[in-house]
């Protein structure tokens, strides 16, 4: 049996990478809606379409698990889901707690794609650990653009990224929380354009570990030895070339990684 793994695009590659290290005798399906990727700055009706038509093929595949590798489906289907199916859904979720936690009451910076950010899920997280007002939040759609372009390190997307991140007082912050999978590709230009003591914190690593203790708890961890398929939007990736992209971004160097 296999966990699948959900995202818009490239994004949920960051979290599948965490989970071979912690899970690499497990079998992977990994699910890239390409054909509809951004979903951040769709409606909510639209991109639960989306998400239901691809979850819906996954269950065809014999799947023991679901992880939404994305923060927007998280947001907006995760519900809906678990009403739907029995198999565990693991969602993500920004790492805004321990960022509020650790921040010293220095202000939290949530970057997020607008779907997200407008989203109750965020808003009752932030309500519930922000008892002193301290997060602020910015749209960053764009990055889902450039990371799906291949885009990660031009002179063009560190100007966006600085010319962005300067619209703020970032003396007043503590932590960035990158709410976005797509984001963490980011990391590195990112820590390039602010004040080195902003820490930068995101969910991967929170979602892998609930994903073990699931499958440890359900008794569902598998033995021997592990493989990942790629699928775009229904359709099996079978190309060499594409392949050798997607594993390059699977072994994609930078910070935090």
């Amino acid at each position: 049996m296999h966990i699948a793994f959900f995202d818009s695009g490239i994004g949920g590659l960051t979290v599948l990478r965490d989970a071979l290290k912690i899970l690499p005798q497990e079998n992977y399906i990994y699910y890239a809606d390409t054909k509809n990727v951004p979903y951040g700055t769709k409606s909510k009706e639209v991109v639960i379409k989306f998400i239901l038509e691809a979850v819906d093929f996954l269950v065809g595949k014999n799947i023991k698990m679901l992880v939404l590798a994305c923060n927007t489906a998280t947001s907006v289907a995760a519900q809906e889901l678990r009403k739907r199916y029995s198999f565990p859904i693991i969602g993500m979720e920004p790492a805004v707690k321990p960022a509020v936690e650790n921040s010293k009451e220095k202000r939290v910076l949530v970057l997020a794609t607008t779907l997200t950010l407008r989203e109750e899920k965020l808003e009752n997280l932030i309500k519930r650990v922000d008892r002193h007002k301290l997060v602020d939040k910015m749209a960053f759609d764009e990055l889902v653009g450039f990371a799906e372009n291949g885009n990660f390190e031009s002179i063009e997307v560190k100007r966006f990224i600085k010319e962005k991140l300067g619209t703020v007082d970032l003396s007043l912050y503590g932590f960035i929380v990158l709410g976005c999978t797509h984001f963490i590709y980011f990391r590195d230009l990112i820590r390039s354009v602010i004040p080195p003591d902003i820490s930068i914190i995101d969910g991967n690593m929170g979602t892998v570990r609930n994903i073990k203790a699931t499958l440890e708890r359900r008794n569902l961890i598998n033995s021997g030895k592990g493989k990942v398929s790629f699928y775009f939007s229904g359709k099996m990736v079978d190309s060499q070339e594409e392949l050798k992209r997607l594993y390059h971004l699977l072994n994609y160097k930078h910070e935090g990684l």
